[in-house]
């Protein structure tokens, strides 16, 4: 039977702590207020508890606890972990972190063979293990989403894949690309950023636990028992390395930094292309906003969002930078200032990534305003200047002689593509029969690895396809 549990006002929080023998006064409530973690580390609970199963498990091999103490304590975690999903129990000052909160609830429910359960064991290794659970977790749920952003990003360039827009430097118009060929570099760059969540996962696969609180467990903890037990390649090889180090934390933000770089410039592309200016795209109603004051306005709310919450993720990244700076070995108090940022930035990939899988489907691409874009203008120089360079004229001669061709288009204002052969002859007897610019041909012509010709597009899809279709 469940005891009921006494109310604890804020003015008698934490009588009784984990350190309570040293003090002679309980501590004050203001005190209590600002050094509470619980509600931000609350969300680590399941990592807890599957690190304390796992510690009671290593507990009974070592011989401080019976098989049946350590069946009274799993079965306790186990009810705790159910008791804390349904939300049972709201944030109090009463316990100042998840972990006491369940060593709290543990002995509540189970009786004084609750208080054995940290044994060997520190809040300092303690923490580090759920952390690293709870990343090893999050990658994990990332990497998937990465790769549902990758499959709509494939199937928008297999479907777009004779769509033709101006490619852009410095903002302005170069040289014609196919769309899928600008899809797919959204796609490299997502292939990278998967890479570094996988480099980090990497260096995350170490297990802390029987670090204690910086000397090591002072029982006999079989620590490669408890890293196969949790699924880890091995044990942590310095105790104090391992409580007091979050490398690994900034390890994923930098990672998860970049990937916001990456998002963001995308957002900031279909942006603009969603603007009157470009009309290059059309997005879905369901995700944009009105404005409160003009009916006629439709704003990208989602992509700007995107695009400014970067800068959430950029300052976690600066945030626990600073905090670990200046730490000597090992554990401080500074360090419980990682998890705020850590988990927003676990947030802001997720929905981002989420929203971004649901959005690129249904975006509805304007083919005849990017054609005509393309084919404005002087986008067909570079393709002029290696025409004459194949007829033998050096490539700065051919530069040379186009950029006059291009300065005299301007003053006449007549795109390349309204000149007839005698006008391009005006400058050079170089130019012949087989002198045949368009978008199609220039496109064609960049038919090497990575090039945006169709031959190269389709090779390149299926080269992701073989990579998509592996188990």
């Amino acid at each position: 039977m469940t005891r009921k549990r006494k109310k604890i006002s804020p003015a008698t929080a934490w009588q009784n702590t984990a350190w309570e023998g040293r003090f002679s006064e309980p501590t004050d409530a203001a005190v209590a207020r600002f050094t509470a973690s619980f509600a931000v580390d609350r969300r680590l609970y399941r990592h807890d508890i599957r690190g304390s199963i796992a510690h009671a498990e290593a507990l009974m091999r070592a011989g401080r606890l019976t098989r049946a103490e350590c069946r009274t304590l799993v079965k306790g975690l186990t009810a705790i972990e159910a008791e804390i999903t349904v939300e049972k129990e709201s944030p109090s000052y009463r316990d100042e972190d998840i972990h006491m909160h369940i060593e709290r609830r543990l002995t509540e429910k189970v009786g004084p063979v609750g208080g054995k359960l940290h044994t060997g064991r520190s809040r300092n290794d303690q923490v580090a293990l759920d952390l690293r659970l709870y990343l090893r977790d999050e990658i994990a749920t990332l990497l998937s989403q990465i790769e549902a952003v990758q499959q709509a990003l494939v199937a928008r360039a297999e479907a777009e894949i004779d769509l033709i827009l101006p490619g852009y430097t410095h903002l302005q118009r170069a040289q014609p690309v196919s769309l899928a060929h600008h899809l797919l570099a959204y796609y490299e760059m997502l292939a990278r950023d998967a890479g570094r969540l996988r480099d980090a996962a990497a260096r995350i696969d170490e297990m802390p636990l029987g670090s204690g609180a910086l000397a090591g467990a002072g029982f006999p903890i079989d620590r490669d028992a408890v890293a196969r037990a949790l699924g880890f390649s091995r044990p942590t090889a310095n105790s104090l390395d391992a409580v007091s180090d979050r490398d690994f934390v900034i390890e994923f933000l930098a990672a998860a930094s970049i990937l916001m770089v990456h998002l963001s410039r995308w957002a900031e592309e279909w942006i603009l292309w969603a603007s009157s200016e470009f009309g290059f795209i059309d997005l879905p109603d369901a995700f944009c906003t009105g404005s409160s004051m003009m009916p006629q306005k439709k704003n990208p709310d989602v992509l700007e969002l995107i695009r400014g919450k970067t800068g959430r993720v950029f300052g976690a990244l600066t945030a626990i930078l600073t905090v670990m700076k200046g730490l000597p070995l090992a554990y401080n108090r500074d360090m419980q200032e990682d998890k705020a940022p850590l988990f927003d930035t676990v947030d802001t990939l997720q929905t981002s990534l989420a929203l971004l899988a649901r959005l690129v489907p249904k975006v509805r691409f304007n083919a005849e305003r990017m054609r005509a874009a393309a084919g404005e203008g002087f986008l067909l120089a570079t393709d002029l200047a290696d025409y004459l360079t194949e007829k033998g004229l050096p490539f700065r001669q051919s530069h040379h002689l186009v950029g006059r061709i291009v300065r005299q288009g301007i003053v006449d204002q007549k795109p390349l593509s309204a000149w007839t052969l005698s006008d391009f002859r005006r400058f050079s007897p170089l130019f012949g029969d087989d002198l045949h610019l368009s978008l199609d041909t220039a496109l064609s012509r960049r038919a090497v690895i990575g090039g945006t010709a169709r031959s190269s597009i389709l090779a390149a899809l299926r080269k992701i396809r073989k990579k998509i279709s592996r188990p």
